[in-house]
């Protein structure tokens, strides 16, 4: 299988222009979540759409979850946007999210940046952003503390004080990314996707505009491998062999203060695609795939840098991918994304890694969907836009959003 084929099966539904491949792994990129393959028939696609509009009853938890959780969700107000908008991410400033996306085919696509801030319940137009570039990328963003850095398809820096988009440098080619911001610097593993890549990694220095090589990683070329920044180390793991055929098992971790890589311990189960989550002692590794062709994973893993054993989690109430995914500092929160069979779980999760447990959220007032863009307040898990595939091109894009107070 070409990495194409092997990017449109594993990512179909990733964003809403299935012409593009896509790259994967991404903190997520991305919340960065993988996507499932996207419903191929119109049966598909109408059952996507008849789930969305009312609770779906074709859906079968796969574990009992328990009573929903307290808390209570908020429409947000309509934002200042007359397009639907795909390839979204998104940042938290501390004051405002600053969500970032696209509309339109390419080359002829264009962008719209927006500012949602809960302390007035109001939205801003920001300046939009420079064009895109012609690469088969989606895009991935950080916080600095000061810019919104946005590397893929939109390569610049976005400065909320003066409203200014600033061009920056680029990585080395489209890539399956794994990245995280240390405080100083972005450092990501470049991985393979879309025919190119490395099998290596670099660093964005902000107050330089410029890249350089890391040491080289003891790992294989794969595409979609997952992982995060732990606050000492980038770890990577997991993910396929680019043109097919195989699930790894392995990872390693990179510290930029000795500028070393180490080999983790294997994974338990061959995992790829995942959305990985930091919570503070252990990387949450949930969603995605098991094995290879892969099915949607049941269960996620959870991994510990400082005994380097990995632990798997207990079974999701409902197995999704293409979800939005925070970490509130006591609990993951998940919403939205698309069953096995395409269709929206009929509510989100909460898993507490003190019990070990899963519980389902409160029911929101949105319509189910695939790949929302996400952040955590401190106080609100916010979700906004997102998709469902269906029988025409693009799918059927969303502009609406709702907060989560838990």
């Amino acid at each position: 299988m070409s990495s194409r084929s092997l990017l449109a099966a594993a990512r179909a539904i990733k964003r809403p222009f299935p012409s593009v491949a896509l790259a994967v792994g991404v903190a997520i990129v991305i919340a960065g979540a993988s996507g499932s393959a996207q419903a191929s028939t119109g049966q598909a696609a109408t059952a996507a759409r008849a789930a969305a509009a009312s609770s779906p009853r074709q859906i079968t938890a796969t574990a009992p979850n328990a009573p929903a959780a307290a808390g209570t969700w908020k429409l947000l107000p309509a934002a200042p946007v007359t397009r639907q908008l795909a390839n979204l991410v998104s940042v938290w400033t501390g004051h405002e999210m600053i969500i970032h996306g696209t509309f339109g085919t390419y080359p002829t696509r264009g962008r719209v940046t927006l500012a949602y801030r809960p302390a007035t319940n109001t939205w801003t137009r920001l300046a939009r952003g420079p064009a895109w570039l012609s690469v088969e990328s989606g895009d991935v963003a950080v916080w600095t503390g000061s810019r919104m850095l946005i590397f893929g398809q939109t390569n610049a820096a976005y400065n909320p004080a003066a409203n200014h988009w600033t061009p920056v440098p680029g990585p080395a080619g489209p890539s399956s990314r794994v990245l995280g911001w240390t405080g100083h610097q972005l450092i990501m593993w470049l991985g393979s996707c879309c025919g190119g890549g490395s099998d290596g990694a670099e660093a964005y220095n902000p107050a330089t505009r410029t890249w350089h090589k890391l040491p080289a990683a003891p790992l294989q070329t794969r595409s979609a491998a997952s992982g995060t920044w732990t606050g000492r180390e980038l770890v990577v793991a997991g993910g396929i062999i680019p043109d097919g055929g195989s699930a790894f098992r392995n990872g390693a971790a990179y510290n930029p203060v000795t500028r070393t890589w180490r080999k983790i311990a294997s994974m338990p189960l061959r995992h790829w695609a995942t959305t990985a989550v930091w919570d503070g002692k252990e990387i949450l590794f949930i969603g995605g795939r098991a094995g290879w062709p892969g099915r949607l994973a049941v269960r996620g893993l959870a991994y510990n840098p400082r005994t380097n054993r990995w632990r798997r989690l207990p079974k999701m109430g409902y197995p999704r991918d293409g979800f939005a995914a925070v970490w509130t500092g006591h609990q993951l929160l998940v919403w939205g994304g698309l069953t096995a069979a395409n269709i929206p779980p009929p509510h989100g999760e909460a898993y507490n890694p003190v019990t070990n447990k899963w519980t389902a959220l409160p029911a929101s007032p949105l319509r189910g969907r695939a790949f929302p863009t996400a952040v955590w307040t401190g106080r609100h898990l916010i979700v906004w836009g997102g998709y469902l595939p269906g029988n025409t091109t693009p799918p059927e894009n969303f502009t609406d959003g709702a907060a989560y107070t838990p």
